[in-house]
């Protein structure tokens, strides 16, 4: 097959997936993209019509069955828009497992709780420079300070966390990556 029209994502994770009246999108982010010229990217996955959705076993799945923090294979156009982050037409979107092995943990304190979105930011040791936007996966757990789980909503500012997130981060200001667990501490 004539390659010269594609690029590819090996073992991508999936940050955000929108469906909408403008058409759906998944945001993936790679530290494997050999053809990128980058270490690490993140790239807007427009989905269509003609874009094959697979599950680990080559089953077509809907774009509903896509989650936050799934890791899959991608192949899509080289024609990219020149926005940040780039967007490319999909041609297939191939699940390959859970991302969780790969994980970071973070410490700070909320400073802010976006309840629609289901995200929170934080700052650690009070430096500015290492905020963070932690957007919850649809699993994400979420525990108090004695261990027992608690709800999104009883997460406020002020409070002291400990995250354990996707290793990635968007290049956005501020930084964005995927939450997998809170807890809160004292």
């Amino acid at each position: 097959m004539d390659n010269t029209f594609l690029e590819q994502i090996t073992n991508g994770v999936i940050e955000n997936v929108e469906m909408g009246r403008n058409g759906s999108f998944v945001l993936v982010s790679s530290a494997e993209c050999p053809s990128c010229g980058r270490e690490k990217q993140t790239i807007r996955l427009n989905v269509g019509n003609n874009t094959a959705m697979l599950d680990e076993n080559n089953n077509r799945i809907p774009i509903t069955d896509l989650r936050t923090g799934m890791m899959v294979n991608a192949a899509f156009s080289n024609a990219m828009t020149r926005s940040i982050p780039p967007q490319s037409l999909a041609y297939v979107i191939q699940v390959v497992g859970r991302h969780s092995s790969n994980s970071g943990v973070t410490v700070g304190r909320i400073v802010n709780v976006d309840r629609q979105n289901r995200s929170f930011i934080t700052v650690s040791d009070g430096n500015f420079a290492s905020t963070v936007r932690f957007n919850m996966a649809d699993d994400a757990q979420i525990f108090n300070a004695l261990g027992r789980p608690m709800n999104f909503s009883n997460l406020v500012p002020g409070l002291r966390v400990r995250v354990r997130h996707a290793d990635f981060m968007t290049m956005s200001v501020p930084p964005q990556t995927t939450a997998f667990e809170v807890r809160v501490i004292r």
